[in-house]
């Protein structure tokens, strides 16, 4: 199986899919692609040049990854799974603390390490890469250069961590989901693991009210909720047509082949205009994954 992640090796995305892989793969014959931004990963299954991709969806301390959110809306993809990684950024180098003059990282991990690098290097200059690992092996070639990656990261390319657990907040973890072609979805599903049924199943939609009217939004958030459907998140994202017009990103328990949740989302269907169906899948279940 073909797989695209987003980074180079020791990218937190190459160990999402690995935690995913060891689960739900029943091959092991699996290459990993690696991309140098989040939009290459949706190309190369655009271009049926990968099976599936790994991308981040949220983190805890920074939010939503706002170019995924765009692309599982424009892309013709579907979810097929999610894992959760603990995020442990260190500082690594091949100079010394004092010598660190540019900091290099993901714009999510430059964020989610804000202040440290306010209180501590605050005059360093910060630049944005497409990956933390990417940051990492364009550390390699200054000594006053420096990475906000993973540990593991420093022993790729070499590199001293000058910090470790540099995070502005102690529990930091990115979602991470699973996205197949559309087309390809059901086979890839069938070529997995499925006597596993530990997970309770998750269904992910994106709505688009097209028109602003009084309680439209609670109409749609009104037939979950009398249904007794649990919603795990929900998130409003410009639609890019005009200001103030949003498409809303939802996540749900439950699988859309439960009746209950197939009668809802019929029924909010022609209450809007338009509504795509990302997927179910199993949900990420820490319980699960000790077993």
């Amino acid at each position: 199986m073909r797989i695209g992640v987003l980074g180079l090796k020791g990218s937190y995305s190459e160990k999402a899919a690995k935690q995913w892989i060891a689960r739900n793969v029943l091959e092991d014959d699996n290459k990993l692609k690696h991309c140098s931004d989040i939009q290459d990963v949706f190309t190369l299954l655009e271009n049926k040049e990968c099976d599936i991709g790994v991308v981040p969806l949220e983190n805890s301390i920074e939010g939503s990854v706002g170019v995924t959110l765009d692309l599982l809306l424009e892309k013709d993809v579907n979810i097929i799974g999610e894992t959760i990684v603990t995020i442990e950024h260190c500082l690594l180098s091949r100079g010394k603390k004092e010598e660190i003059k540019v900091i290099l990282s993901h714009p999510q991990g430059l964020g989610q390490c804000r202040n440290f690098l306010k209180k501590t290097f605050p005059l360093a200059e910060l630049r944005t890469t497409g990956s933390t690992s990417h940051a990492a092996k364009l550390a390699t070639e200054f000594e006053e250069m420096a990475a906000i990656a993973s540990p593991e990261t420093a022993n790729v390319y070499n590199l001293d961590i000058l910090m470790p657990d540099i995070q502005d907040r102690k529990h930091n973890h990115t979602r991470f989901v699973v996205i197949t072609g559309s087309k390809t979805t059901e086979s890839i599903i069938k070529s997995l693991r499925q006597e596993d049924t530990c997970s309770p199943y998750k269904t992910s939609l994106i709505v688009y009210l097209d028109r602003d009217r009084p309680g439209a939004l609670y109409s749609i958030l009104g037939e979950f909720a009398e249904n007794n459907i649990n919603l795990t998140r929900i998130e409003s994202r410009p639609s890019k047509k005009v200001l103030g017009d949003y498409v809303f990103y939802i996540d749900l328990e439950g699988n859309i082949s439960d009746d209950i949740i197939k009668d809802a989302i019929y029924n909010i269907g022609s209450s809007v205009g338009m509504l795509k169906m990302l997927g179910s899948y199993p949900g990420f279940d820490s319980s699960c994954e000790s077993n």
